[in-house]
């Protein structure tokens, strides 16, 4: 019930908006997260949006990217600036109840690329 959107090649210093559908789910009471998987990492998280409207970055994107949630269109949005080459991942978006993103929250996105390249 997860479906992202708006990956694809960007130049460094461009930005991008990735999009988080979420359908058959209360969104209302979820814990939305993004997290990305760079070529030969691990999985991180990379945003985190809380019911309560409050929201929590990895030090590596604080300050460039920022997480929203559109309660009306059951939505979350993750807005990319100042990309780097280092941003290169397939990006996620994960659905919990309980207030934690981390890696096993109950529900999946089946992911999108994101590629920043001169």
């Amino acid at each position: 019930p997860l479906v992202e959107s708006g990956g694809g090649l960007v130049r460094p210093g461009g930005s991008l908006l990735l999009s988080c559908a979420v359908s058959r789910l209360p969104f209302v009471h979820y814990t939305i997260g993004w997290f990305r998987q760079g070529p030969g990492k691990r999985r991180e998280m990379v945003s985190c949006s809380y019911p309560d409207d409050d929201t929590h970055y990895a030090d590596s994107v604080e300050g460039r990217f920022t997480i929203s949630r559109d309660k009306v269109n059951n939505t979350v949005y993750m807005q990319m600036n100042n990309l780097k080459p280092e941003d290169t991942a397939v990006y996620y978006c994960a659905a919990d109840l309980a207030p934690l993103c981390v890696d096993g929250m109950n529900f999946w996105g089946k992911g999108i690329l994101v590629t920043v390249s001169s």
